[in-house]
């Protein structure tokens, strides 16, 4: 079953999810850091790492929202980031961050679907992409084409959200996740479904060596799966 934010509404994945992120952009980098209680910055500086034997150039950061883990690349002294994202409102406020920080003139946003990169074949040096591949309309489409515009040699990095499994840990995150996290996220943003759609996208998605084999299938190699935090997310590493 494909998960949406509106399961009773006749738009796409897409176009929910892009509506969803707009309404939330003002409040999410906010909701981000309480919600997460400020875990997602090691989560990022841990993806940034994988990527430092490679030294990349020119990177591109897919499903880039406010930039977080672009800005967290300038860290490999790149000469590019391209951020994508199909949320102009989050766009908007990854480029006052990114200016603000100095790397106005090196991070550049665009409003692109991962579905169709506007990009021509091996193009860059690596891909980035956190906590965004759930919300892929169509998951092996996007994973083929962020394949197809890394460079051979290449190297992809993936953050995803993910279920742990040991107790407690896994009691207290199901508690969290299905009854707090909604409740704080609803009453602080203006979405009435965005945070419940969270715990429903990551209750679906394919982690761990299921999402490995949608990277084996669009010719990814050298792939390595790393849960992070008990399991609550998961740092996937693929080559070209």
């Amino acid at each position: 079953m494909e998960i949406k934010p509106n399961q009773n509404s006749e738009k796409s994945k897409r176009e929910q999810v892009e509506e969803m992120f707009n309404s939330i952009a003002p409040k999410y980098d906010l909701l981000n850091r309480v919600l997460s209680l400020g875990i997602d910055k090691g989560w990022r500086k841990k993806a940034i790492k994988m990527l430092e034997p490679i030294k990349p150039k020119f990177i591109l950061d897919v499903a880039t929202g406010t930039g977080d883990l672009a800005i967290a690349a300038m860290k490999l002294n790149p000469d590019k980031i391209i951020g994508a994202d199909i949320a102009q409102g989050m766009l908007d406020i990854g480029k006052v961050k990114s200016k603000r920080a100095g790397f106005g003139e090196k991070i550049e946003f665009i409003n692109a679907d991962s579905a169709a990169l506007p990009f021509a074949d091996n193009t860059f040096d690596a891909i980035t992409v956190a906590f965004g591949v759930r919300n892929f309309q169509h998951l092996d489409q996007g994973l083929a084409e962020m394949q197809r515009v890394l460079k051979p040699g290449g190297r992809m990095v993936v953050l995803e959200f993910s279920k742990p499994a040991g107790f407690p840990f896994k009691q207290f995150y199901n508690f969290y996740f299905t009854y707090i996290l909604p409740v704080i996220g609803n009453l602080f943003s203006k979405s009435s479904n965005a945070y419940t759609y969270l715990p429903e996208s990551v209750k679906h998605f394919p982690e761990g060596a299921a999402f490995a084999a949608h990277l084996e299938k669009c010719n990814f190699k050298n792939i390595l799966v790393n849960p992070l935090t008990f399991g609550t997310c998961t740092l996937y590493t693929a080559d070209k």
